[in-house]
């Protein structure tokens, strides 16, 4: 999912991408292409889950594993929480945990293919145990958080964390295992 148009150029001069909020250094991190090129690459092989029912099996990601990205630009301690923003002010808030989870990367291509912009390019948020919400296309930042925030679609009545396998789409279902009070 996505909000606003598909971005048709992205300049690799004019490009960056940030990690901004409560890193530990106390600064913005400010990321280009070279940068970014320059980070480990990995493949992943993981489904997609859509909210709205469908799945796609065994796709293969390219990419950098989010664990370098936090070894590169770390978190202060007390962080718990992560907002990703996207182009036209798009969010998915997530726990740090999920940026943190094997397999989770910051997708340059898919299926031996750079990204298109339709598909997120040139950089997407790939966390394969979550809702594909969760992982914006067209990543301009990571800002890591102290609280909760919800994201774009949280506020609109999505499913705060978002776990495809236990059907989490709807934030109605927030506590609804716990019962009534």
């Amino acid at each position: 999912m996505h909000y606003g148009r598909v971005p048709r150029s992205t300049d690799p001069q004019g490009w960056d991408f940030r990690v901004i909020g409560a890193t530990a250094s106390g600064t913005e991190h400010i990321l280009d292409f070279a940068t970014l090129a320059a980070l480990p690459r990995v493949d992943v092989l993981a489904d997609l889950h859509c909210v709205n029912g469908f799945s796609l099996l065994d796709l293969t990601w390219t990419g950098i594993p989010t664990r370098a990205l936090l070894e590169l630009a770390p978190p202060r301690e007390d962080v718990r929480h992560v907002m990703a923003w996207a182009q036209y002010g798009y969010s998915a808030n997530l726990r740090l945990a999920d940026l943190q989870a094997e397999g989770t990367l910051l997708a340059t291509g898919a299926g031996g293919e750079d990204l298109s912009p339709e598909h997120g390019g040139p950089l997407r948020l790939v966390l394969p145990h979550l809702y594909a919400w969760k992982g914006p296309k067209w990543l301009r930042a990571i800002e890591y958080l102290t609280e909760d925030r919800r994201g774009f679609w949280e506020e609109r009545g999505y499913h705060n964390s978002a776990d495809p396998w236990s059907g989490e789409r709807y934030a109605y279902q927030e506590g609804a295992a716990a019962g009534p009070n």
